[in-house]
């Protein structure tokens, strides 16, 4: 049997139509065959089935047509052309103010917004207590929402949604403005909500939180979905596509993605790629004029090495040759774990150390030389060249963006201390008595 599918969506398209001036709104509906707007498309043919339990990190620039698409399955939104079909009651956290009334109290609100998510009053009553206790605003509850802070918004407004016990949950930016104990709250609740089977539709702009909590993602761009694939080759393709627009000469910027052999294009726009979620390995630039030549893993006596101890000393060594000349070019690394979450990253501008100007046929060796307090796992390494810095971590031109480059297995430290998370902070501990007579 195969898996649920909670959400589909066929050919969906959203068009909306732009008047230079109102006088050629009137005329339109005076002369419906002469359309008197431009067209401006926000979604066009988007194709996309999700199943119970997944997910789903959806990312892109600001006016790709995330916000479109994510209105259009909580039905608050008609899509232009296509079908959509919806199996389970959904509950949306969209943009700040929408579902409740400024005019109404906090508790007014509750009550408001929790029928329009499908509960009944004596529902809203049961649960009215939980929702106050998640939201825990205090006695704002019973003044009007327009008096509110946004953080104080948004905590209603999620302490509703997830109330209803969803089976589709749509959350859309929305908790960015909350400070970090409620966004933690927040985050242990979709936990909770997704391994009792909820399907999760996130927006964010932050890609360690898309890494964190999905299993699948989409990119969207000019409203086209350009990517459906897992979190970390979706975001290497954003993450691409932003260092391709800082560019200065962004028209040189060739972003190749290696697929392996599902790879599928489409025929009905080449621009655009239909690709499955297996399909691309990974997201690189390559300009043809530098390239690395190599990377090893070496120890503090510089005995190249395999595998490194949790805690102990690493080099990385990376060979880049330059076939032309750069004024100034900067190499940069970031470490990544197996989900392709960052674990640190940096370059050689951000450290302060300038390389100087290369020429023609130059081999640039740099070592970057550090303690790695990791947990034991295996970890990847990603590389990046730039040239002409123009502030904090931009450049003019990026070279080489390359990801898995070489692959880092840390084996645990047995003389070490115990621990979990992220990093090691090595603590040290001391421990004062005191007798009161």
């Amino acid at each position: 049997m195969g898996e649920e599918i909670v959400i589909s969506l066929k050919n969906i398209s959203k068009c909306y139509k732009r008047y230079a001036r109102p006088v050629d709104r009137l005329k339109e509906t005076l002369l419906p065959s002469k359309s008197q707007a431009q067209e401006f498309w926000a979604l066009r043919d988007i194709n996309l089935e999700i199943t119970k339990g997944e997910k789903l990190g959806i990312i892109g620039q600001n006016g790709s047509g995330k916000s479109t698409l994510l209105q259009i399955i909580a039905r608050t939104l008609t899509a232009t052309t296509g079908d959509v079909w919806i199996h389970g009651r959904v509950s949306a956290l969209l943009e700040l103010g929408s579902g409740f009334n400024p005019e109404f109290t906090g508790r007014q609100n509750v009550f408001f917004n929790g029928q329009i998510l499908g509960l009944s009053r004596e529902e809203i009553e049961a649960k009215y207590n939980e929702i106050v206790e998640f939201a825990d605003i205090g006695d704002f509850i019973d003044q009007p929402v327009k008096t509110y802070s946004s953080g104080m918004f948004v905590r209603l407004a999620f302490a509703v949604a997830v109330s209803v016990d969803p089976d589709i949950l749509i959350v859309d930016e929305a908790l960015a403005v909350g400070d970090i104990y409620f966004q933690q709250k927040c985050f242990e609740r979709i936990k909770n909500l997704t391994r009792m089977g909820t399907t999760l539709l996130f927006v964010s702009h932050d890609s360690a939180v898309i890494h964190k909590i999905c299993n699948r993602a989409l990119f969207l761009e000019a409203g086209n979905l350009v990517l459906d694939a897992k979190p970390r080759q979706v975001i290497d393709l954003y993450e691409a596509k932003l260092l391709q627009k800082k560019d200065i000469r962004s028209e040189t910027v060739e972003i190749q993605m290696v697929p392996d052999s599902n790879y599928v294009t489409s025929e009905e726009n080449k621009e655009f790629l239909d690709i499955t979620s297996e399909s691309v390995q990974e997201v690189v630039i390559n300009a043809p004029e530098v390239s690395i030549e190599f990377v090893r893993f070496l120890d503090e006596t510089d005995r190249e090495i395999k595998v490194v101890i949790s805690e102990q000393l690493l080099q990385i060594s990376v060979g880049v040759l330059f076939s032309q000349y750069f004024e100034d070019p900067h190499i940069g690394f970031k470490i990544r774990e197996r989900t392709g979450e960052v674990i640190f990253e940096t370059n050689t501008l951000c450290m302060g150390k300038k390389l100087g100007r290369v020429e023609s046929g130059t081999l640039l060796e740099i070592c970057f030389k550090f303690k790695v307090p990791l947990m034991e796992g295996e970890y990847t390494i990603t590389f990046g060249v730039a040239d002409s810095a123009i502030g904090e971590s931009l450049f003019q031109r990026t070279l080489v963006y390359a990801h898995n480059v070489a692959a880092l297995k840390v084996l645990r430290n047995k003389d070490s201390i115990l621990w979990s998370g992220i990093v090691n902070l090595s603590p040290s501990i001391s421990i004062h008595k005191y007798t009161y007579v």
